[in-house]
């Protein structure tokens, strides 16, 4: 396993680009119940589901709610992280809203599940955020994988390194640059390291059909996994000889 944590990176790049190792993994998916939440001892991956529940997020252009597609790869990326032997915490297993039963409409539901998640998030004194998403426009043209990171410590260069990854393995077409997050509620209130990925545009035809398909959902956990783990490798310093 120490072999592995210290080399994995080049592993997960080849076995992503032949999609080997994806094809490998089971479907069946392992997840940590919210009520985990614990300060543990070394680095914690908190895997963040975008959307869920009555707030479905975007819907793609065969009908299919964000918060589906975010919640398969939310999955794959905590089966990789258990892989590798890292800690993790899944803010959501299922498709459910994280808000308090006070709340009434969809509007306070949204506002009271953001709240929650920040909460949640913030109790893990070291851990490091992980949100997916999907992206949608007006134009069915657009497509490609895009990267945002909070304003914390260790969060940019962690975009910069997921963000070149998914270049290099999913789509070396794809021009798109990590940007700040300054508009995102929980990117601009939690206190650890964090990136939320915008997996792919659920309005391009294309690329939504990729993104519903079980294969490259693990490629993509693939390379969102090895470039959480490398950057956590990296600052403890594990990768110097």
């Amino acid at each position: 396993m120490e072999y592995l944590k210290k080399n994995y990176f080049s592993i997960f790049i080849i076995c992503a680009a032949c999609i080997g190792f994806a094809l490998w993994l089971s479907d069946t998916v392992s997840a940590q119940p919210v009520a985990a939440v614990q300060t543990a001892p070394d680095q914690v991956i908190i895997i963040d589901a975008g959307h869920g529940g009555e707030d479905g997020g975007a819907v793609s252009c065969t009908g299919v709610n964000e918060s589906q597609i975010n919640l398969e790869i939310a999955l794959r990326v905590d089966d990789f992280c258990h892989l590798l032997g890292y800690s993790t915490i899944m803010l959501r297993t299922d498709d459910i809203s994280l808000h308090d039963d006070t709340a009434r409409t969809i509007s306070e539901k949204k506002v009271s599940d953001l709240k929650n998640r920040v909460k949640l998030v913030n109790q893990v004194g070291n851990g490091i955020l992980v949100s997916i998403h999907q992206n949608q426009f007006s134009e069915s043209k657009y497509h490609g994988s895009q990267v945002f990171y909070a304003a914390t410590d260790g969060s940019q260069p962690l975009a910069e390194q997921l963000q070149d990854n998914l270049r290099a393995v999913i789509d070396p077409s794809n021009n798109r640059q990590c940007k700040k997050a300054d508009s995102v509620y929980l990117m601009s209130k939690i206190q650890c390291p964090a990136v939320l990925v915008e997996c792919g545009f659920l309005s391009n035809a294309q690329e939504e059909a990729m993104l519903r398909d079980a294969q490259y959902q693990k490629k993509l956990a693939a390379v969102i996994t090895c470039s959480i783990c490398s950057y956590i490798q990296e600052e403890s310093g594990e990768n110097e000889i």
